[in-house]
């Protein structure tokens, strides 16, 4: 299970850039491996059928003509399995006439299509692995970039992904192979690499991200793949995690847009399930996806505008308006207006008592 101690920034010859696809069950070489040890074990056991049989045999090379040696049945295997065929060395008994019809024949179909396969399949696979890259990079637009895919990466992407995100729209990039791994199984594409290097981010598609998540667990890492980020995309979205309080300013200004303090964030928590247990277990079913409460944000829809905030079926917390950010209460959003947004605790599933606004087709009350 990868956690937190992947080391963004910490590469030692792992962090090579390479883009890596989910489902791929085996790697080429693994098969092509197999593929040899099956052929290998049909040219065993064709040696031993004619060797067991070797004297229902003839070497035209060799008098008396009848009976041939250990290294004759070998000589024999490899020219009848490969078809080469000389005719030095022939089954004269019927049975053996009758082995070689019945068995040995089919071994020889098999043991070219195992060769034959092989080298299509391998070809086929690598193939086929180019072209999926380039699909990729072609269709990937507006995705979101995961860096650091260990516990806080792995809850980003599950809770992007539970609000209605594809996990074909996300790319993670870590340098270790457990998170490779990981990732994989969860259905995303990994570039594997150091996030601070240009061209790492690069392969992840950074410039034409819509946001970027960094979620290692070293601050000065997190700094330094912001600035990089930035670089590359200045209008990307960016969210940051960092470990101390005191590092959320220089994380602002290296470009991130939203700070998520984890060490502090988790203290509080702790502090509050210490001083009241319910409350504790009510933060912690908000932060919680599918049961109990959730914290959303939505759009106003027509007939909430001009109400007040504490008048609509959802608990509004926030307004968003005009890309800040005020409390319910305060005076600036007595009366809601088109443009804004909401942020609201709700149940986390619709139920009949409890409909969610926005969700049945009303208009959405939008600036134009």
């Amino acid at each position: 299970m990868a956690d937190d101690s992947s080391e963004i920034g910490q590469g030692t010859g792992r962090g090579v850039g390479l883009i890596s696809l989910p489902d791929q069950a085996r790697s080429p070489w693994w098969e092509l491996s197999r593929r040899l040890l099956l052929a290998l074990a049909i040219l065993v056991g064709t040696v031993l059928i004619v060797y067991v049989d070797r004297h229902a045999y003839r070497d035209g090379n060799d008098p008396p003509y009848f009976g041939v040696n250990l290294v004759d049945s070998i000589y024999y295997t490899t020219v009848t399995l490969s078809t080469t065929g000389y005719g030095d060395i022939a089954p004269v008994a019927p049975h053996a006439r009758l082995i070689n019809a019945f068995v040995i024949t089919p071994l020889r179909i098999a043991f070219l299509v195992l060769l034959i396969g092989t080298t299509l399949e391998v070809l086929a696979s690598q193939g086929r692995e180019i072209f999926r890259v380039a699909r990729w990079r072609k269709r990937m637009a507006a995705h979101v970039v995961v860096i650091g895919y260990g516990t806080k990466g792995r809850a980003a992407v599950d809770t992007i992904v539970n609000n209605g995100l594809t996990r074909e729209s996300i790319v993670v990039v870590d340098p270790g192979a457990e998170a490779l791994q990981e990732a994989h199984a969860d259905g995303l594409a990994v570039v594997t690499g150091d996030a601070t290097r240009r061209d790492v981010l690069r392969r992840a598609g950074v410039a034409e991200a819509d946001q970027v998540i960094i979620t290692t667990n070293r601050d000065d890492s997190n700094v330094l793949a912001t600035l990089t980020v930035r670089q590359l995309n200045p209008d990307v979205w960016i969210v940051a995690a960092v470990r101390e309080q005191e590092n959320v300013a220089l994380m602002k200004q290296s470009g991130a847009n939203s700070v998520i303090t984890s060490s502090d964030a988790v203290g509080r928590l702790l502090g509050l399930s210490s001083l009241s247990p319910t409350l504790g277990s009510v933060m912690e079913d908000l932060l919680t996806y599918g049961e109990g409460l959730e914290v959303a944000e939505r759009d106003l829809i027509v007939s909430e505008v001009g109400k007040q905030p504490q008048q609509l079926p959802d608990q509004v917390i926030a307004v968003v308006r005009d890309e800040k950010v005020y409390r319910y209460f305060d005076p600036v959003v007595t009366q809601l207006a088109r443009g804004d947004r909401l942020i609201v605790v709700r149940p986390a599933r619709e139920l009949p008592w409890a409909p969610r606004p926005g969700t049945h087709d009303e208009e959405l009350a939008t600036e134009d």
